[in-house]
């Protein structure tokens, strides 16, 4: 029924662009551009995807509330799946603050309270049945009630079903290290974090030092984002087990002025690539095209528009 399966938060974000740091010191600033739009992790793979031909299914948890009617609308709209969001009375729906700086940096304002931090196995298992052959779990550290054992009993279910499961990740939130979820790794196909979250897991700061680090834990292939520097790629081979360690440029002459959702559009990018059989290194370049055409506008997906856009960017 669906070619990706995506598990993770799903909530709006509030842009405006752009500002500086007198954004808090001042009673009015007038940015060109106060955006309402949508994101989380998974929410931002999902509708990429959805944008690039695929079927997907988005595994995620709602407040009954008007901004989760938003959501499931927009989703609808954009041709994602709604029928595995759990809706729930005693949550909120997550809604971000988000200050763009001129070059496209952001600073994010969140809610701890909010359903992205309250997904759960029991919003999840029951819809794993329907789970496509590959599956996305967007976001590593997220959901406080996801705990390390927590993901590792639904990371081995997902294998178990034969499927193949992709993670990313945000920062930890308790200082968790490589040593901490070293247990999952070696039921990852892909692992996608960027140079920050990269470098806090393994303390290192060398981008390929921590893909290889990542490879050598157990996941298949590694990816290590690194914004207008490209991405590092470590993939271990299936048969020796050898890592070989791939190092891949940025798109030349893009014009970024929003970076939201530009790691979550590689994500997805790279997923696409998985479901059309290609090996690694045309997945990781399509992936980087599709994370080139993001960062040319403000909002999360809004830069991407189909797989033909891409494809002319990948050349």
């Amino acid at each position: 029924m669906y070619d990706v399966t995506v598990i993770g938060p799903a909530l709006i974000d509030v842009l405006a662009s752009p500002v500086d740091e007198h954004v808090f010191y001042t009673s009015t600033q007038k940015p060109e551009s106060i955006k309402l739009s949508y994101g989380g992790d998974a929410l931002n793979e999902a509708c990429v995807l959805a944008k690039l031909g695929k079927k997907v299914q988005l595994i995620s948890l709602l407040g009954d509330d008007d901004a989760g009617r938003m959501i499931l609308h927009h989703l609808e709209q954009s041709h994602v799946s709604v029928d595995s969001i759990a809706v729930r009375e005693d949550v909120p729906t997550g809604v971000n603050l988000i200050f763009v700086e001129e070059n496209g940096q952001r600073q994010i304002l969140v809610s701890p309270r909010s359903c992205v931090r309250r997904l759960d196995l029991d919003d999840i298992r029951p819809e794993l049945e329907k789970a496509a052959p590959i599956v996305s779990f967007a976001s590593i550290f997220i959901s406080t009630a996801l705990t390390i054992e927590r993901m590792e009993i639904l990371f081995r279910e997902i294998k178990e079903s034969g499927r193949i499961l992709t993670a990313d990740v945000v920062n930890p939130k308790k200082g968790e290290t490589l040593e901490d979820i070293r247990c999952l790794m070696p039921y990852l196909d892909v692992f996608t974090p960027n140079d920050e979250e990269a470098a806090r897991l393994t303390g290192q700061e060398d981008p390929a030092v921590s893909a290889r680090m990542f490879a050598e834990a157990g996941a298949r292939i590694s990816i290590v984002k690194c914004g207008g520097d490209g991405a590092v790629m470590a993939v271990r081979g299936k048969e020796d087990g050898e890592i070989s360690v791939t190092k891949f440029p940025a798109v030349a002459g893009v014009h970024c002025v929003d970076t939201t959702g530009a790691g979550d559009t590689f994500a997805g990018g790279f997923l696409y690539g998985l479901s059309e059989g290609w090996p690694p290194e045309r997945c990781a370049a399509f992936a980087s095209a599709a994370a080139s055409c993001s960062v040319e506008a403000v909002g999360a997906t809004d830069g991407v528009k189909s797989v033909e856009q891409v494809m002319e960017r990948l050349g």
